[in-house]
Parts: structure tokens; sequence; C-alpha cells
């Protein structure tokens, strides 16, 4: 769904290639409490922060806990709208909010039932 895929930039009017790298715990790299999720958008890097208070959300909603497939899927969801909505494809990191993390889950969690399940997350060499 959301790991490699193709999406048109709003004001150029190119074609975007995204492809998912990799999931990162943000302490580690920025000193920040997130996971940062790497896409390569046309070979550039970009990244989407998903601030970790949204696991604990999640777990308090659902009982449930976020894997690293669905964090993947959630911030490529994410990416897809924020390029096709115009916003600026030039900034290198974009952080969601705990609300943008639980919706972006529950739109790909149900495009997952509708397909009849998450696609794999490729193995990088």
């Amino acid at each position: 769904m959301y790991e490699d895929f193709h999406v048109t930039d709003r004001w150029s009017g190119d074609d975007l290639h995204c492809r998912w790298k990799a999931n990162m715990v943000a302490i580690a790299t920025r000193h920040a409490d997130a996971v940062d999720v790497r896409f390569d958008v046309n070979d550039r890097p970009m990244w989407i922060a998903l601030p970790s208070t949204a696991w604990v959300a999640q777990k308090e909603r659902s009982g449930k806990t976020i894997t690293d497939h669905l964090t993947a899927q959630i911030a490529g969801r994410y990416l897809q709208q924020i390029l096709q909505e115009g916003l600026d494809a030039n900034r290198e990191v974009y952080t969601m909010t705990v609300a943008e993390v639980l919706s972006h889950l529950d739109a790909v969690l149900d495009e997952a039932r509708a397909q009849g399940s998450l696609p794999a997350v490729p193995v990088i060499d």
C-alpha cells in the first residue's frame, strides 16, 4: 500500500516515487521522543516523525500495539496526503500529531481489511 507508491505533486505536476527505507527510534538520532520513518522521494530522503505517545494512545483505546509494519504504512499514507495537498515538499522532516497518527492508522486498517491484508514491508539489501 504505502511502502512503495507514486503520487503527483500538486504544484509541479511531477510524478514522485516514494519508497519506504527505514524506521528509526528518534531518541538515538535526534533526542526526540518519536519514531522517524524514512522514505526516498525521487531518491531524496524525507522523514515522517510519529510521536511515541501515539503508541500509548493506541494501546489505551484498543489494547493493541502499533507494529513496525503499521508504522511504515501510517507514515506512507501521511506522506502521500501531504504531497497531494501541496504542502512544502522541500522540507526534509514532517512531524505528525497523535491525532493524525491514530486517524491514519484507522484509515490504513480499513484499507487493509478491504484488500484482505497488509502488504509485506520489503526487505532492503
